[in-house]
């Protein structure tokens, strides 16, 4: 049987990738990536306003033809690939990035009236302006359907497509009125390769959906059109143009259009993949299963699972969704995250700006540490929590700190964190009947950074092992793509056959687990103090207690 090849399309915070993927092994052949043009590293910010994160719609196509021309020049080295043998493409994004569109399926970017209005633009998924708009959902919500909140862990997010989406009705009514209705780019992107971009004939994906704009088919999809306009009588409008039914990864958004096939130089009429979440993607790249617990970890990190179909499965509080078939077909897609991870650490080295230190100095400085012996604990909070607090106006936190605090102390206290963080996340799977038997870490803290994945094990006291892909959520993209091809009968095949592991395995470390119960037992006061509302706490044991676990380390 001849090679054959999908390609996947993973559109990132401030870059795209394009990957080339053999469908039988999983073999990554060739890839390139495009940065965003416009912005600050791809995004438009405003000095005044640090809740703004948007992304120019134009950049989109510039950055795929640059990136899969190029892929396709470095798989040519490769003498079983010919631009004939790829049978499909696969899109992934960030989440929830929703825009506005005119009729046509056009950004409105494209009208120079709004060529740089930022409001007209993709509201990036780190966009937190509507966070008094997601607090008015919840609230509605609460009182009209609170079994839309049930579904999406009992509180809606600003983060989220309906946030966005009234915000911008109060601050740019002039946007909002010119727009015929608002899309994730997780589903534009896909119609305007297959030249699909049409209201009428774009395809919408459940992954976005579900997890993002209150749809459910258990109600008839996206919420009821009295409860929308209820917010504002304008996002009635919008209600009206979405449609009652949603596709998922295994199903066809469309075939690449001629116009498309001659700027890449693809075969014209091959299949792409309906879009989803780059996590959701990238759990499907990393190896996805029940019982797996797969870590997106990048500038943010989302943690995935799944739960097949048909069995009792309890709604989950705090999680950013429990959706059918968002992840893969037949199965549960559940979600949650951390809304600062990689951005975290960059804050220090290039916020804070320790002296002469690097990512790769201060991990050196910190590795030598042993648990406990910085007397710091803080929250990971500097983007606001995404799971399980889901509050965006929660913020980020040091306790410990004296004259003699090192950068290095600082920047390990930053990793056990969002480790911290992650065992809430995992407890709180468990609590509701989901085991995780297996975790699976991936993106390129993983790879890079061996000291972080010892300390997840030890915090989290599991197993960590690591994908083999660098890059899951394009991977993942392209087993959608080989999957709606036929080069697979269904995802269980594509999956077992695509990825797999490396031969590292991080296993916990058992002195260091019992320093850790020590310090987490510490995070959960600080954590449910200042992050659950009404809460009787008394913390203040929590820095002499650090003390005397830091002197007990420094015994040592």
């Amino acid at each position: 049987m001849a090679n054959q090849y999908t390609i996947g399309l993973d559109f990132g915070t401030n870059s795209m990738r394009a990957l080339i993927v053999d469908v039988q092994t999983g073999r990554e052949i060739a890839q390139a990536v495009a940065d965003y043009p416009s912005g600050k590293a791809g995004i438009i910010l405003d000095d005044s306003n640090p809740d703004l994160a948007r992304q120019h719609p134009l950049d989109y196509p510039k950055v795929i033809e640059k990136a899969v021309v190029e892929a396709i020049k470095a798989a040519s080295a490769d003498k079983s690939f010919c631009v004939s043998s790829v049978i499909g493409l696969g899109v992934d994004t960030t989440g929830s990035t929703p825009m506005p569109i005119d009729a046509e399926g056009n950004s409105l970017t494209s009208n120079p009236k709004f060529a740089n209005n930022p409001n007209a633009m993709a509201w990036l998924w780190k966009d937190h302006t509507g966070h008094a708009e997601a607090e008015q959902w919840t609230k509605a919500a609460e009182k009209q359907h609170p079994e839309y909140l049930a579904k999406c862990g009992g509180r809606y997010s600003s983060e989220w497509f309906w946030s966005k989406i009234l915000k911008c009705a109060r601050v740019a009514p002039d946007v909002f009125d010119a727009a015929y209705t608002w899309v994730e780019i997780a589903d534009w992107i896909p119609a305007i390769l297959c030249g699909t971009q049409k209201p009428d004939t774009l395809v919408r994906g459940i992954c976005a959906a579900g997890h993002k704009a209150f749809f459910n088919p258990s109600w008839g999809g996206y919420p009821a059109e009295a409860f929308v306009a209820s917010l504002d009588p304008k996002l009635g409008r919008v209600r009206k143009s979405l449609p009652n039914v949603c596709a998922n990864v295994s199903d066809l958004a469309g075939k690449l259009s001629a116009d498309w096939a001659k700027k890449l130089g693809l075969p014209a009429g091959i299949p792409v993949a309906v879009g989803a979440f780059d996590a959701h993607l990238g759990a499907v790249g990393a190896g996805i299963a029940d019982g797996t617990l797969v870590k997106i970890m990048g500038t943010s990190t989302c943690d995935i699972m799944t739960s097949k179909m048909g069995k009792d499965l309890a709604d989950i509080p705090g999680l950013c969704g429990i959706v059918p078939e968002s992840v893969v077909p037949n199965a549960y897609g559940l979600e949650a995250g951390q809304s600062a991870v990689g951005d975290l650490f960059a804050w220090l080295v290039n916020s804070v700006k320790p002296a002469g230190q690097t990512h790769e100095l201060l991990t050196k400085d910190a590795d030598r540490m042993k648990p406990g012996q910085s007397g710091l604990l803080a929250l990971d909070w500097h983007n606001g929590n995404r799971t399980v607090l889901v509050d965006q106006r929660l913020t980020g936190l040091y306790v410990g700190m004296n004259l003699h605090t090192s950068p290095a102390e600082m920047y390990r206290a930053l990793i056990e964190a969002t480790a911290f963080g992650s065992r809430v996340i995992m407890e709180r799977f468990e609590k509701y009947g989901v085991k995780v038997s297996r975790v699976i870490n991936c993106g390129g803290i993983s790879a890079r950074n061996p000291m972080a994945m010892q300390i997840y094990a030890d915090i989290m006291n599991r197993p960590i092992a690591i994908s083999r892909s660098l890059q899951t959520c394009a991977l993942g993209s392209a087993i959608a793509a080989a999957v709606v091809a036929g080069a697979h009968p269904d995802f269980d095949s594509a999956v077992s056959k695509m990825t797999g592991v490396q031969d590292k395995i991080y296993t916990p470390i058992a002195a260091n687990v019992a320093v850790y119960e020590k310090l987490y037992k510490l995070y959960l006061q600080l954590h449910d103090a200042f992050g659950i509302a009404g809460i009787k706490s008394d913390i203040s044991n929590v820095m002499k207690d650090l003390l005397t676990i830091r002197d007990a380390a420094l015994a040592e």
